[in-house]
């Protein structure tokens, strides 16, 4: 270990992007044992391992993996990055490493953060290959908890209840399981092998999973707290958010969920026709976060002649990872800094126009943060063929809450305990996206993983 100053810090090696835009494939040759080793021998084994306790939302054991990896002993490592984690060989691949364990890394001032994310992948990638199981127990207890929604919370939940050995019925409205991570996030991110594969562990588990269930309408909530000894809520927060100027209406102004997941749906089946088309047109991408940068790579994937992101802040104070920014600037994206969108029209031929203005970056607020200042007078007309909205996301709002005596916030937010994740309902439980608003993936398994905890705790004492 600590051989950090005889070994730099090598991320993995990626596809050139000439070849990697005739495909949706993960643009990322994760490393193999031997670059493993090397890279995990660089850890400074920190007696207060930032990485952890100030890094990551789950607390992993990254440290102990770490060292696991460098003594060659893949099983520990496996053991041990799944112990606390529901998924690291998808965490591994999505996380924002660069704000989290990485960017906490005491190696990160001077010699180059662990590349801690690519090691997190690889190890179960690697244990999976080799043919390693993890402990599930088989149903042991009568008790059964159901889960409404698949997505990286509730994921998160029954991973952990099955490593209990209690029952857990799965409840998701869509074709196929997974959420996010499966509509929201596109392949060259996160392969949908991974998680189909993550979801048949679950199931040879003993997990129940019903697949296009729309609570609400095939099963009341009120009727599936009744069936179950506990549940949990952890739909996410999919509604796209609209910005307020005029023209959001237009036939060709949609929103990045929308695209991204019509989008995977036709990867899925070929056959399926296709809701949006941006084949050899010019697509406008208002928004500068990673579901931007995604819509972005998509669309240049998809066909589109050109593509233009448009953020009304500098390239600094982009909130999406630097990582994703580079890659799309590395696949041909344009970008537009310090230009604020006011309004979507048609100029006088009938195409779309999104009408702007420029801006400046100026004081910072309260949170810190720099405002956006409009410089007059510099109104013009941006042309484009379809527009996408990349603006955040608003929570889907579950039928029958206020009927369950299960309590919502200011902007539908599920209210819970902060310690137990139990809602006003002492049967129902929550957390992620529902709960939080838009959030991160990480952060959504956390939630999960402690509410499953907590129903432990409940059912079994």
């Amino acid at each position: 270990m600590q051989n950090f100053i005889e070994t730099n810090r090598h991320d993995p090696k990626k596809i050139d992007p000439a070849q990697r835009l005739q495909n949706f494939d993960e643009i990322y040759q994760y490393i193999n044992q031997r670059q493993l080793r090397k890279q995990a021998e660089r850890c400074v084994q920190c007696g207060d391992p930032f990485c952890t306790t100030i890094g990551c939302p789950l607390q992993n054991h990254i440290p102990q993996w770490l060292e696991a990896i460098a003594d060659r002993d893949l099983e520990r490592a496996f053991k041990l990055a799944n112990e606390s984690s529901p998924f690291p060989e998808i965490l591994g691949r999505i996380c924002p490493q660069s704000h989290l364990c990485e960017g906490a890394c005491t190696l990160n001032d001077g010699y180059g953060a662990i590349t801690i994310g690519s090691i997190e992948a690889t190890i179960t990638d690697l244990a999976f290959a080799a043919g390693l199981q993890l402990p599930f127990p088989g149903i042991r207890h009568p008790q059964k908890v159901a889960i409404v929604g698949s997505g990286p919370a509730g994921m998160s939940c029954a991973h952990f209840l099955l490593r209990a050995g209690i029952g857990v019925e799965m409840y998701e409205q869509a074709e196929r399981p997974g959420g996010l991570l499966t509509y929201g996030i596109p392949g060259f991110k996160l392969d949908k092998k991974i998680v189909e594969q993550r979801f048949e562990l679950l199931v040879n588990a003993g997990l129940q999973l019903h697949l296009q269930h729309e609570i609400g309408r095939n099963t009341e909530l009120d009727e599936l707290i009744t069936q179950h000894d506990a549940v949990f809520i952890g739909v996410g927060a999919t509604s796209g958010k609209q910005a307020g100027f005029l023209g959001e209406t237009h036939a060709e102004v949609i929103s990045a969920m929308s695209y991204l997941t019509d989008k995977q749906q036709q990867l899925f089946d070929s056959s399926r026709p296709k809701k949006f088309s941006v084949k050899e047109k010019r697509i406008v991408v208002i928004g500068g976060g990673d579901t931007a940068m995604d819509c972005l790579r998509t669309a240049i994937r998809d066909g589109a002649s050109e593509v233009l992101c448009l953020y009304r802040r500098d390239e600094a104070n982009m909130p999406g990872s630097a990582k994703e920014f580079h890659n799309a600037v590395e696949e041909g994206v344009e970008f537009a800094f310090n230009i604020s969108p006011r309004e979507i029209r048609r100029d006088g031929a009938g195409r779309l126009c999104v009408e702007v203005e420029k801006t400046r970056m100026g004081e910072k607020a309260a949170d810190g943060r720099q405002q956006v200042e409009i410089i007059a007078n510099t109104e013009h007309c941006i042309a484009a063929d379809v527009v996408i909205l990349a603006l955040g996301f608003d929570i889907s709002t579950l039928p029958g809450l206020e009927q369950a005596g299960i309590k919502t916030a200011q902007w539908g937010q599920i209210e819970i305990d902060p310690i137990t994740a139990v809602t006003s309902n002492p049967k129902v439980y929550s957390g992620g996206d529902c709960h939080r608003g838009a959030d991160l993936v990480v952060t959504a398994a956390a939630d999960g993983r402690k509410a499953a905890f907590a129903i432990m705790e409940q059912l079994l004492g």
